[in-house]
This record gives structure tokens, sequence and C-alpha cells, in this order.
């Protein structure tokens, strides 16, 4: 068997390159339906939800996780 590797100079991160310019959805909260729970901060697998369900859109990709994972569904994902 041969390996095949490969150094990553300058590994990227969404966090460091605005990476929301190809999203198709993004995810838009209900303030009123919202319980404050954090379940769609702690699902979010870039981050880019914080306190109060402020979404960085810069960086958010619209995978719609933090949407289908809020138990009492005050996200919705709309189309950009």
């Amino acid at each position: 068997m041969v390996s095949i590797g490969a150094a990553v100079k300058e590994p990227g991160s969404t966090r460091r390159n605005k990476t929301g310019s190809w999203r198709t959805f993004r995810p838009e909260p209900d303030s009123e339906k919202c319980i404050s729970c954090g379940i769609c901060y702690l699902f979010c697998p870039d981050g880019c939800i914080g306190e109060d369900f402020i979404a960085d859109y810069d960086f958010c990709k619209g995978c719609g996780i933090c949407a289908e994972e809020c138990p009492v569904k005050a996200i919705k994902m709309v189309r950009e």
C-alpha cells in the first residue's frame, strides 16, 4: 500500500475566510417563538450563531442544522 500525503501550508477557517457568499438559504429566527434554549448555538457547525440568535451571515453556509434542531421550530430557512 502506498501512502499519499499532502501538507496544508496555511489551513483555512470559516471564521477567517468569509464563506457565506454561496449560500442559497439563510436561517431566519422568529423572536416570538424562540425560547432562548441555545440549541441552535450548540449545533451550528461553523459557530455562526451567537447569543440571542445573532447569526453571522458572512460565514453561515445555510446548512439548516439550526432550524432542524430547534425544539420549537423558531427558525425557518429563507431563500436568498
